[in-house]
């Protein structure tokens, strides 16, 4: 196919898409609109050009998301309803999360974000039930649970940070400051990345073994907000008052659930694998086969890689912003180099030289361990200029 033909191709593609799209879809992109119109409207004196740019471009994703995944839209209708009630609860400050009813049991962000933890961990179990006993059922019923956990966390998120300003304008800042709001943060990603491939392969059967490492980062979320009482709200440090930590962090653990994603699919490729080969009972070969395991492997990681490409860029311009150069050898630095080095390798490998199957998995697993590190293994062994995020 020559360029003329490719340009055409693409031409009629753009005009197969606008034509497809239903009443429905342009009343989500209206309402979608007519909310960041708003939030502008009411908040643009609070705002810097950056942050505008922010809150336009978010709205313009969130309709193409719309666009493109229908489920998105139930989604992001019963956050934004929930969060508006949780928000409208506060009449008299923070004290109001003791006394109302629905502040204290649904829509706090302490009680938002334990609902979150328990609907995962319920929907591992359902998952494993599911897969155990081969029950569809089963399997609708936690992927329910999963999409009803990620809507709670993400109220839990937009509810803390009213909760922020409620304390005072000069501690109000975007949830991702701190290691109890970034494990929420992965929990949600990683669970709205497997249910959008859920749904692209029509499959429930992974969900047990990417619900597990969702559920281990709760297990951690909920020792370390009950042990070091990381649930209170504090102010940024310095460094991170700036705008440039509302679109880093949210692109860094993009990369970080992607990555996640990759590792628990590779689990399942290499319990497949082995069944394939006679050593394993039949209840793997309900797994997907190979050739897909291997391919959401790679489109996984291929997202990752991309967005924690992107997240590693913002974080060298706002570095430069804040500690006056790009590159430090920081220790998180490093690291973030190891990781974005290993998966550049790994999508080398692949593309270039043709890598495929058994080493790919064990990379992908691997990966994650490294990938760990760089996000936790830091903040607890070392130290440096990211040392605010240290447990």
């Amino acid at each position: 196919m020559n360029s003329t033909q490719t340009a055409l191709q693409f031409e009629l593609n753009q005009r197969s898409f606008w034509k497809n799209l239903t009443v429905f879809d342009w009343l989500w992109g209206s309402l979608v609109m007519l909310a960041t119109a708003y939030g502008y409207s009411r908040y643009v004196g609070l705002m810097d050009v950056y942050e505008q740019s922010i809150l336009v471009a978010t709205g313009a994703s969130l309709i193409a998301l719309g666009w493109h995944w229908k489920e998105i839209r139930l989604l992001s209708l019963a956050v934004f309803l929930l969060s508006i009630f949780g928000i409208s609860r506060y009449v008299n400050g923070l004290a109001d999360a003791q006394t109302d009813f629905f502040l204290k049991f649904l829509v706090s962000s302490q009680s938002a974000i334990m609902w979150m933890s328990a609907l995962y961990v319920l929907a591992t179990l359902t998952y494993l039930l599911s897969f155990v006993a081969r029950a569809e059922f089963a399997g609708k019923v936690a992927s329910a649970m999963t999409w009803s956990a990620t809507t709670m966390g993400l109220v839990g998120l937009m509810v803390r940070w009213r909760e922020s300003y409620i304390i005072g304008l000069d501690v109000g800042h975007i949830p991702v400051s701190n290691l109890y709001e970034v494990f929420i943060l992965f929990s949600i990603i990683t669970a709205l990345l497997y249910l959008f491939y859920e749904r692209r392969y029509q499959t429930r059967v992974l969900g047990v073994f990417v619900l597990l490492v969702i559920s281990a980062a709760v297990a951690f979320l909920l020792w370390y907000a009950f042990d070091r009482n990381a649930a209170d709200i504090q102010p940024l440090v310095p460094a991170l008052k700036s705008y440039w930590m509302k679109i880093h962090v949210p692109a860094n653990f993009i990369g970080y659930g992607a990555f996640a994603l990759a590792a628990m699919v590779a689990t399942a490729y290499l319990i497949r694998q082995k069944a394939e080969r006679g050593a394993a009972n039949g209840l793997a070969m309900t797994l997907p086969e190979l050739e897909i395991l291997g391919d959401l492997m790679y489109k996984s990681i291929a997202l990752g890689f991309a967005f924690f490409t992107l997240a590693t860029i913002l974080g060298a311009l706002w570095a430069a912003e804040a500690w006056g150069g790009y590159w430090s050898w920081d220790p998180k630095e490093t690291w973030a180099l190891i990781v974005w080095l290993n998966y550049a390798a790994w999508l080398h490998m692949r593309l270039s030289m043709g890598w495929r199957g058994n080493p790919m998995a064990w990379w992908a697993i691997i990966g994650l361990f490294v990938t760990l590190f760089a996000f936790l293994g830091v903040n607890m062994f070392l130290s440096g200029l990211h040392s605010y995020g240290e447990l």
